[in-house]
């Protein structure tokens, strides 16, 4: 059972989540709270596996609510009527797992909520294409020079994998490109991971970007 907390300072937005999530097997609504600082406050006394949280709220926002909570907590999905990218980003240096716009139908709350309690990461397609736009044409091509930042301790297969990812590239397509299997890529992809201490896909992007690899756009 995924236990579930929603965090909305609208009393109706969260009725309706509860309704959804309730019907669902498997899930469980274990809490609700009405802003950021009520949400950090809950979970210190109710176990939770995924938080649902606003990103606009009274006291404290959803960004500040997932720094708090995201280390070693809960999963925190950001939801958002506002499909901006500085939200997405604040909220993925946030240790925000997942970030949504709240018209996602509910099957697409459902798949992230699973998704993000399985370890994997989520964000609205729009975002993550738009993230993916702004930073991956940055990159440089894989098997160019890269700063020893980022690649220490990788292996240089590992440092292709790394770059084709954060150009968001699947492991189908990455294992296409460098003429492998698509379970060897997986492989290749847990050890970036673990290497950089990151902890999904999404990550991988903002740290090419963040650790020396961006260059400059007309490089």
């Amino acid at each position: 059972m995924i236990k579930v907390v929603l965090v909305d300072d609208q009393e109706l937005v969260r009725a309706g989540f509860r309704m959804v999530l309730d019907a669902q097997p498997g899930l469980e609504v274990v809490g609700e709270a009405g802003d950021g600082a009520q949400a950090v406050e809950l979970l210190r006394s109710t176990r939770a596996d995924v938080v649902l949280m606003d990103v606009r709220m009274p006291r404290m926002d959803g960004i500040e609510a997932a720094r708090r909570i995201a280390p070693g907590g809960p999963k925190v999905i950001i939801l958002t009527t506002f499909d901006l990218d500085e939200y997405a980003f604040a909220a993925i240096k946030a240790g925000a797992a997942g970030f949504l716009l709240k018209d996602a139908r509910p099957a697409q709350l459902i798949e992230a909520i699973h998704a993000v309690h399985s370890g994997d990461a989520v964000v609205a397609p729009s975002t993550t294409r738009r993230l993916l736009e702004r930073f991956a044409g940055h990159l440089p091509e894989p098997g160019g020079a890269a700063p020893a930042v980022a690649v220490e301790g990788l292996t240089d297969r590992e440092r292709e994998v790394m770059l084709l990812v954060a150009k968001g590239l699947s492991n189908a397509e990455i294992g296409e490109r460098l003429y492998v299997a698509e379970a060897t890529v997986k492989t290749h992809v847990g050890r970036v991971l673990t290497k950089l201490d990151l902890r999904d896909r999404v990550q991988i992007v903002v740290y090419a970007y963040e650790n020396g690899l961006a260059r400059g756009a007309s490089g």
